[in-house]
């Protein structure tokens, strides 16, 4: 042991990479402590965590970001997966799996696997049930009321959805001018 230790000392080549290691250490970190110490009254930004539940914030502004497709389209297929439906509504698979056992107008189809395939009439309704919680912000229970007492519920939606494309229409048009 001490012939290794007395080698090491002896030789001036380790010495002079102690020296420069040492150095770049302390450069690199005053380099890290001055990026990290905040400016006189300034705190840091916090970095936002995409873990957890969105803020209220957040939900409003996705809610107006669902990219479904038009009926023409929607309805070639027969069946869409859980995964599509989920990307299209910028949420979770679990959401939308928590939604159908929570309300009954949504039945989608399940393979043996137990795989969940949605028809297009599901993703409609599926639509209805996001516009009610995210956008209009009812609550679970008052979403079924509203579903199970509102006959006229999807007539009432699918005029909704017609005027917003008018009003888009409009406002693209204006933009435009």
């Amino acid at each position: 042991m001490e012939f290794m230790g007395a080698e090491r000392n002896e030789s001036p080549q380790s010495e002079d990479m102690i020296e420069t290691d040492t150095m770049v250490r302390h450069e690199t970190a005053s380099i890290v402590t001055e990026e990290h110490t905040p400016a006189a009254g300034l705190r840091p930004k916090k970095i936002a965590s995409k873990r957890g539940r969105p803020s209220l914030k957040e939900i409003d502004i996705n809610a107006d970001l669902v990219q479904i497709p038009p009926d023409e389209i929607l309805f070639q297929k027969q069946y869409y997966s859980i995964g599509q439906v989920a990307k299209w509504f910028r949420v979770n698979q679990s959401l939308v799996r928590y939604w159908e056992t929570e309300f009954d107008i949504l039945e989608p189809r399940k393979n043996r696997k137990g795989d969940r395939f949605f028809r297009p009439v599901d993703v409609k309704n599926l639509l209805l049930i996001y516009d009610l919680l995210r956008r209009r912000k009812f609550t679970l229970e008052g979403a079924k009321d509203y579903l199970k007492n509102a006959k006229k519920a999807e007539e009432n939606f699918g005029m909704i959805q017609s005027l917003e494309k008018i009003k888009a229409f409009f406002l693209e048009l204006k933009a435009t001018l």
